[in-house]
């Protein structure tokens, strides 16, 4: 009997959530919820994305939506859990568990809307969640950028203006309207001037131009009960006209026009800028000449162990492996395929190195500074196993040294200008970070270049430092500012230890080509054969 065909994929599905009635946790104030998505792979639940965490809310409507692949012929078990998040960890464990539901995806794509209730530890229901789904368009992966600005806006707070923002709501396909954009909040002001942001035209309408457009302006009120300003309805179709010139809405509050004959409005809304940008994919840019530059480093710090130790994460067993090669060659050999001339430069980091002995920060594998390149990953397994005896492991553990050094490649090819080079720097550690304030710093700066870091996290320590690095559930800050895109992928390897190799480096490399499209959409930067 011939194999079946391997599943293929129908479609993308676009998953939108919100909860009603959630418990409350907080005591001085309403939960602060976000819903976490999980899948099954027939073993067990594996964290698939996360939504945003929003303030004071024990009826939250989620903006972030969950896009998954939809397979007619498979059961695609899926859970959604909500959790209560008061800290900056990105770990659950510390967080209050505001209950969850387990259904199928074929179960929520036939019902279009799906609404079911949520089950606490105990087993018994508080709250509720509905979850809609929309079938995501190909035919359109456009951007359009947008810019608004209100004027005269009423008055809302006692002791001052009002501290406006605007919520954008899109028709689903059942004719309801469901949150996908929210801007920041200006504060004390009636005249706010939003920053300029982009949205997929798909997420917006659906491609369609002539669908109807929600927008709400609310007056933010820390406690959460925030004051409706106003609203108005328009189309795509309408908002692109604003690309010759603006586009002026009148801010109406649905009460106050009710009660008042005199009514007119609560102030305008104006469309100072719109712009359809052309959405190019990975693929595009790949296909178009795009090379990945990957770079390894490896942590060699006394805090691994030594290698002759059987307990150390640098032991190499009887078939010559260990957690930091299993990593590196289940990544590796993803990467080297999108690398024209296989040459991967690889480094060391934390270890007393020949012939002085002196500690380094980053060291080439192969002891060689003017050419650290190594043939492939096969290549850098002989280097890596050919470097253990000759070093001495030491600390402390510095690892912004070799971000800076991969940063300072990525931004000479972002000088160039040209989508040709872009930089994957997968870190290998035992978790114990010494610098943390200058790497995120390095991580910060690097933001803006061409670059994306993978960090797997090897061993069993406390990698909560690590996840602060990986800007997941918001923008990773220091001393310096924020970065202005999420380019860090943290990993713990210790939960793909049973997995096969494709599954770890499907985890590790999931962002990758979202990090890479991001970042030439942002410098409006085409694919080579596009320019």
């Amino acid at each position: 009997m011939a194999s079946a065909d391997p599943a293929t994929c129908i479609t993308k599905v676009e998953l939108h959530i919100s909860c009603q009635g959630l418990k409350n946790k907080d005591v001085m104030s309403k939960s602060d919820p976000l819903a976490v998505f999980y899948h099954h792979d027939g073993k067990k639940w594996w964290e698939y994305q996360r939504t945003e965490r929003i303030k004071n809310s024990l009826c939250p409507e989620f903006t972030t939506p969950i896009v998954m692949d939809y397979y007619f012929e498979l059961v695609q078990k899926v859970k959604i859990a909500v959790f209560d998040i008061d800290n900056s960890t990105s770990t659950l464990d510390d967080d209050d568990f505001l209950g969850e539901m387990e259904t199928t995806l074929g179960q929520i794509v036939s019902s279009g809307t799906y609404k079911t209730t949520l089950k606490l530890r105990s087993k018994k229901s508080h709250g509720t969640i509905t979850i809609r789904a929309e079938e995501i368009s190909d035919s359109n992966n456009d951007l359009v950028s947008l810019q608004f600005k209100g004027e005269k806006l009423d008055k809302k707070d006692v002791f001052g203006k009002s501290d406006p923002y605007l919520e954008i709501h899109k028709m689903s396909s059942d004719g309801s309207f469901m949150k996908i954009h929210k801007t920041e909040i200006i504060k004390n002001t009636l005249n706010p001037v939003w920053k300029t942001f982009r949205i997929p035209v798909r997420v917006l309408c659906n491609g369609d131009y002539d669908k109807s457009i929600k927008i709400y302006c609310y007056d933010y009120d820390s406690d959460g009960s925030h004051d409706l300003i106003g609203t108005f309805t328009t189309t795509l179709k309408e908002m692109v006209r604003a690309d010759r010139n603006p586009v002026s809405y009148e801010c109406i509050n649905p009460k106050k026009q009710a009660k008042k004959k005199s009514y007119k409005n609560s102030g305008h809304i104006i469309l100072q800028k719109s712009i359809v940008v052309k959405q190019y994919s990975f693929l595009d840019y790949i296909m178009g000449g795009c090379q990945i530059n990957f770079t390894i480093g490896v942590d060699f710090t006394a805090s691994n162990g030594s290698p002759k130790n059987l307990n150390s994460l640098h032991y190499l067993g009887p078939n010559g492996r260990n957690q930091y090669l299993d990593a590196l060659i289940a990544v590796g050999n993803v990467c080297q395929d999108y690398d024209t001339d296989k040459l991967f430069p690889a480094f060391g980091f934390g270890a007393k190195i020949p012939p002085n002995y002196q500690c380094s920060h980053i060291f080439p594998l192969n002891f060689n500074p003017s050419n650290p390149y190594a043939a492939g990953i096969t290549g850098v397994v002989e280097a890596y196993q050919a470097c253990l005896p000759n070093i001495q492991f030491y600390g402390p553990t510095n690892i912004a040294p070799i971000i800076q050094h991969v940063a300072s490649f990525a931004s000479n090819a972002m000088n160039d200008g040209t989508a040709s080079n872009y930089f994957v720097l997968l870190l290998l550690t035992d978790g114990v970070i010494t610098d943390m304030e200058e790497t995120k710093k390095a991580i910060v700066q690097a933001s803006k270049l061409p670059l994306s870091i993978i960090i797997v996290g090897v061993g069993g320590a406390d990698f909560s430092a690590m996840e602060e690095l990986d800007g997941d559930d918001g923008v990773l800050r220091c001393s310096i500012g924020p970065a202005v895109r999420d380019i860090v992928q943290f990993v713990p390897f210790r939960q793909f230890i049973q997995a096969s190799p494709q599954i770890l480096a499907q985890h590790v490399l999931a962002e990758v080509p979202k990090q890479l499209t991001q970042h030439y959409s942002r410098h409006d930067i085409e694919p080579l054969q596009h320019r």
